[in-house]
């Protein structure tokens, strides 16, 4: 990584390497060097553009000057089972007394912004280690049919997770979508990971997104996941209400958005989502 550092221009001494948390995806180090702080990470078993993605879903939000992102100073696309490299700002602040709902009028102004008329993306992501296809639609229901309940289906029956009344009624829930979620609401960009792990703290308490796995669709699938595992205080969820009121059917259809979280969950982790799942799929069917 150091190579690439100075190829980046930075020749001064490196004063200290610190592992970080990453993830369960990548390798993460802080990066002193007498010159800068970075964030680096590297990996050897993902696709070769995986860290190109993740630079280019940054660099959608940051072009809607919405709410901040970090950096992106170099990333590698691998030519073969090669390392590759991520480097980016090194981010790091404390929490104020406004952190919180600044993070709410900020997550509500990127998903105000203007975003077109088609439902999800021209590129494929990655949702975790899962690679996420993705294709543009001209109606909701199809694409979140298609595209993220339905793999998330296909992947649970060749693990053996989506059996019996599960699969029953996961295919019924497929089959009538368009009852329970919008076929055309606003279309927003959404920074589609965001838990509370994927938002961060800078200077002067100024909040910061990191790894997206970009989509543009109903901006309460983000809120419905925002809201699965916590990490938003209640200061987010009021402020986003005051700049980008929350549709009174938000509460139906939240369950339905929480369900391809919860999929994802199921495949890559195991039987101990299996009934947060089958929680979902009765209350529907």
């Amino acid at each position: 990584m150091y190579k690439k550092l100075q190829l980046m221009g930075d020749y001064s001494p490196v004063q200290l390497v610190q592992p970080v948390a990453g993830g369960d995806i990548n390798q993460a180090y802080y990066v002193q060097t007498a010159e800068k702080h970075y964030f680096i990470k590297t990996n050897q078993r993902v696709p070769a553009d995986f860290f190109k993605i993740e630079a280019d879903g940054l660099e959608q939000i940051r072009a809607t000057n919405t709410i901040a992102v970090p950096e992106v100073y170099h990333y590698d696309i691998a030519n073969g089972d090669e390392e590759i490299v991520l480097i980016m700002e090194w981010v790091e602040g404390n929490k104020n007394a406004t952190t919180a709902r600044v993070l709410g009028e900020n997550v509500a102004a990127l998903h105000l912004a203007e975003a077109g008329s088609s439902f999800g993306l021209d590129q494929t992501t990655f949702v975790g280690e899962l690679t996420q296809d993705n294709v543009w639609y001209d109606n909701w229901v199809d694409y979140y049919r298609e595209k993220r309940l339905r793999p998330q289906m296909e992947l649970a029956i060749e693990k053996g997770r989506m059996n019996g009344k599960r699969r029953e009624r996961m295919e019924s829930l497929l089959a009538n979508l368009d009852q329970y979620i919008p076929k055309t609401p606003r279309v927003s960009l959404l920074h589609g990971d965001l838990w509370g792990g994927n938002w961060l703290v800078g200077k002067d308490g100024e909040p910061y997104l990191i790894d997206p796995s970009i989509v543009y669709g109903d901006h309460l699938f983000e809120l419905a996941f925002t809201e699965l595992f916590g990490g938003f205080p209640a200061d987010f969820y009021q402020s986003y209400q005051i700049a980008f009121p929350i549709e009174a059917y938000y509460e139906d259809v939240k369950p339905i958005y929480q369900l391809f979280y919860l999929m994802v969950h199921l495949n890559l982790f195991g039987e101990g989502y299996g009934g947060s799942v089958d929680r979902i799929l009765a209350h529907y069917y």
